[in-house]
């Protein structure tokens, strides 16, 4: 087959109608497929064949389809977003795959993010998390300092800017084996924690988001690294050891 030839493919595509729907695999070819087009073009393919023959359509989640979102969250034949590294499903090319290829097609599993239909889930444990205390809320109205004004190392600042590339695509979530969300937490914590901004409710919210994803389900972290692996955005483990000494910090002085 020449480098620029069409595909064609088996997928193996997980389909359940609701929550409480067992689901299960579905079998499709996928016929004509451009190496060039990404993975969710080959889904959007696959979808109106179905359509046209009067089958019901895939459900899955995107919105940029630039690596910006996090929404396109899928387990691709056994990895979160699929057979490469630091990228997101929209940013998988098809060229990744060989003519003939079985693919395998999931959505994320963990009990804190339920299937809502198909390969959508339900990440609103996330936001919920984030609205516990990823955010600064002092009131600085009347007395507004030019962000240009506060001295930041540049060491802090590159910190919490990487910290602030998470995504929150749950890919960490969904390849750990525990379902451990903190990868996530750590990140949003970490980017204000580093700067002078976030730094008068540190301890307030260090302790709130940690207790929601406890109250999420999600599971705890051991250490075994797959959620710094699978990241899209190459969120470090560095950032978790940095929340764990932000909460003891924390909770230690609510103790006192």
């Amino acid at each position: 087959m020449s480098e620029n030839a069409d595909m064609k493919l088996k997928l193996k595509v997980w389909r359940q109608k609701n929550r409480q729907d067992k689901g299960g695999l579905e079998t499709y070819e996928a016929e004509g497929i451009s190496p060039d087009s990404s993975f969710l073009e080959m889904l959007d393919v696959l979808n109106e064949k179905l359509i046209t023959e009067g089958k019901e359509p895939v459900a899955f989640d995107h919105d940029c389809r630039e690596g910006i979102c996090g929404m396109c969250s899928l387990y691709i034949n056994g990895r979160a977003h699929g057979p490469d590294t630091a990228i997101t499903t929209c940013q998988l090319h098809m060229r990744t795959f060989k003519d003939g290829d079985t693919v395998y097609i999931e959505p994320w599993r963990s009990a804190a993010m339920p299937v809502i239909k198909d390969l959508i889930v339900d990440r609103s444990s996330f936001e919920r998390i984030q609205q516990a205390g990823a955010f600064v809320s002092v009131n600085t109205s009347g007395r507004t300092v030019d962000a240009n004004a506060l001295p930041v190392p540049k060491a802090d600042a590159d910190k919490a800017f990487e910290a602030a590339t998470c995504i929150g695509c749950g890919a960490c979530v969904a390849t750990c084996k525990n379902s451990s969300a903190m990868l996530f937490v750590a990140a949003k914590v970490s980017q204000f924690a580093l700067l002078p901004q976030g730094k008068v409710e540190a301890k307030d919210r260090v302790l709130n988001m940690v207790r929601q994803m406890d109250a999420e389900g999600f599971g705890n972290c051991t250490n075994t690294g797959a959620c710094e692996v699978e990241c899209p955005k190459e969120i470090s483990l560095e950032y978790i050891a940095r929340m764990n000494r932000e909460y003891l910090s924390a909770a230690v002085s609510e103790e006192k």
